[in-house]
């Protein structure tokens, strides 16, 4: 279960301190000044609060003093993206990103961070909303990987790429219609970007993606498991760079 703060001063003083916030529910009809001020705290960090009512606030509460307001608090903490592209000029390498589009369940999370450290990437950026962050069951699926590989989250994945084409890199997204991965030049200053388990990448995400890839299959099921596939095509890049031919 992750930490979670419960009533008004507690969640406003967190906020305040700058502490990153996984989750945010208010109940609602609640609209006071201090409502107005938690939520307009949250807005800064690019949290958008879940309205709640006051019932499921009840049964998450574990003081049964919620006030109207519940926090979970991230387990681990965030970085920034200009750490990872420091990483990769100190290693002397290309950088190498992983972008998760709306990842929702903890566990496949956990897979694709250990997959990510373990392929060398130098960072995995994630949204801020409506995708699950680094809580005490992805440390746990990663199996450590979560203490090495730099996680960054934003607020809006389509302007961060734009930011980072600007830094050179080039990004390739994972969808069933893309031409085999086999087939494609995925070198360079990249970044790989993964779906959610539902609806893979969005419409405006693989807007700004240079590239589209898929993964050859056979079988009578239509897709992977988000961080199988995840997987695949980071150690896909990874045998381009360094043993192709």
């Amino acid at each position: 279960m992750p930490e979670r703060i419960e009533g008004r001063n507690a969640v406003r003083e967190a906020l305040k301190a700058g502490r990153p916030l996984e989750k945010l529910y208010i109940q609602k009809g609640l609209g006071d000044s201090v409502i107005r001020q938690i939520t307009e705290e949250a807005a800064g960090q690019g949290l958008r609060p879940f309205l709640t009512e006051k019932d499921k606030l009840d049964e998450m509460s574990e003081t049964g003093r919620h006030q109207g307001v519940i926090a979970e608090i991230a387990a681990y903490t965030y970085a920034e993206i200009s750490d990872m592209l420091q990483a990769a000029r100190e290693r002397n390498e290309d950088p190498f990103l992983l972008l998760l589009d709306g990842i929702e369940d903890p566990h496949n999370l956990g897979a694709i961070l250990r997959s990510a450290h373990l392929a060398g990437a130098h960072g995995v950026i994630i949204p801020k909303n409506r995708a699950v962050g680094l809580n005490a069951t992805v440390a746990k699926v990663s199996a450590g990987a979560i203490h090495y590989i730099p996680v960054a989250r934003v607020t809006n994945l389509s302007r961060t790429m734009e930011e980072l084409k600007k830094e050179g890199l080039w990004f390739v997204c994972a969808d069933m219609d893309g031409e085999i991965m086999y087939r494609q030049n995925l070198t360079g200053p990249i970044g790989l970007v993964i779906g959610s388990e539902g609806d893979g990448v969005s419409q405006l995400v693989k807007k700004h993606c240079d590239f589209i890839t898929s993964i050859p299959m056979s079988g009578k099921i239509d897709s992977l498991n988000a961080s199988v596939a995840a997987g695949i095509l980071a150690f896909e890049i990874v045998r381009q760079r360094k043993y192709k031919g």
